[in-house]
């Protein structure tokens, strides 16, 4: 799964990296990015800026925007017969970008660790979103990370992991390619362009927006 992650890029590099003409809002350093926080996506929309959802797809058709929580991940398996990701496969998919995340190994405590591509290089998860809106009125933007099998890097701490997208995949995603040809972009990560380390607890709680929680112990 992928509950954690980290774009400590600025604002410049996103616009210059992805070709945006900035955001909504400026865009500031995110070191400890969790659930139903207000995250960066880039999506298929075709606006070329920077939007800014909430990290837990709430489907259209969802009563309470208590769900998204439970859906922060969707699994590539399943993706196109699930009924809460389908829709959002099929028609609203979006680039998360990351600079690394986060996953837990289980020893005598949960030790957590960093993910990141060798060298530190920015990347993008691939994501589907929604449009949900509350009983005040109020649209509501969410999204979800989609997962796959970890590759053998990983599986020293996760079975899961996020589907990260080479450059040339990145603006594949976001076209209108049938969904046979999209899914074929859902696949692990090649292992020797994976590194990972173990960093301090202080990444447990997402209080601590701070540096230190990428530093490795």
């Amino acid at each position: 799964m992928c509950g954690r992650f980290s774009l400590t890029v600025n604002e410049a590099e996103l616009n210059e990296r992805f070709h945006l003409s900035g955001g909504i809002e400026p865009y500031a350093a995110r070191y400890n990015c969790a659930p139903t926080q207000a995250l960066a996506v880039i999506t298929n929309s075709g606006n070329c800026k920077l939007s800014y959802m909430r990290w837990g797809l709430i489907p259209s058709w969802a009563k309470d925007v208590k769900i998204g929580a439970k859906m922060i991940n969707a699994r590539a398996e399943t993706i196109r017969e699930k009924a809460s990701f389908r829709a959002a496969f099929s028609r609203r998919r979006c680039l998360v970008p990351a600079t690394s995340f986060f996953e837990w190994k289980q020893e005598k405590v949960k030790i957590p660790y960093v993910i990141r591509l060798v060298g530190g290089e920015l990347f993008c998860m691939a994501g589907i979103w929604e449009e949900w809106k509350n009983p005040e009125g109020i649209f509501v933007k969410s999204f979800a990370i989609v997962t796959t099998e970890a590759n053998e890097t990983m599986q020293a701490l996760h079975h899961r992991m996020p589907v990260i997208l080479s450059k040339q995949n990145e603006n594949v995603w976001l076209s209108e390619l049938p969904q046979d040809e999209l899914s074929k972009l859902l696949q692990p990560w090649p292992d020797e362009r994976l590194e990972l380390f173990p960093v301090a607890n202080l990444v447990n709680s997402p209080l601590n927006e701070i540096p230190e929680v990428l530093l490795p112990v």
